[in-house]
């Protein structure tokens, strides 16, 4: 395993972990975020830090879960599910899902740039679930959405 995607690795598991001192430590000073379906960025680990720790009624504070399986596949909490990390060099891509406190699950994509061994950029696609259109449903098959199905990865 490359140096680069042990920092992308001790990253995401910081984020499952709401471990926002690791999260700190892995990214660069000028860290971006973007969120293109809301038009934001968030410049600096600073700011980064300030959205975390000022979550609406705040993150979760004890983790019930484990992490287990390959470098590949992850199990984790039922706030964060790492379905994939997949990439090489300065670019991997993260996917995963979310549960929200209402009890929906979005799909979650990000696409993370490292600069020299630390974590630079991350843009992050937010998909809600919907009910597929009727008009093509003689050609697909239906899946669960939920993280626990092993056809939904």
């Amino acid at each position: 395993m490359s140096g680069t995607r042990q920092v992308v690795d001790r990253w995401v598991k910081s984020l499952i972990e709401h471990d926002i001192d690791r999260e700190f430590e892995l990214s660069r000073p000028d860290v971006v975020h973007e969120y293109p379906q809301s038009g934001e960025r968030v410049r600096g680990r600073e700011n980064v830090r300030a959205i975390a720790e000022n979550y609406p009624a705040g993150l979760p504070t004890i983790i019930s879960g484990r992490v287990v399986g390959s470098e590949d596949r992850w199990v984790t909490t039922p706030s964060f599910t790492l379905l994939r990390i997949e990439g090489s060099g300065d670019v991997y891509t993260v996917i995963g899902e979310i549960a929200y406190p209402d009890g929906t699950v979005w799909q979650d994509v990000g696409v993370v740039e490292l600069r020299d061994g630390a974590i630079s950029k991350v843009t992050w696609i937010f998909g809600a679930p919907f009910d597929p259109p009727q008009w093509r449903a003689r050609w697909v098959e239906k899946i669960e959405r939920t993280s626990s199905s092993p056809t939904s990865r």
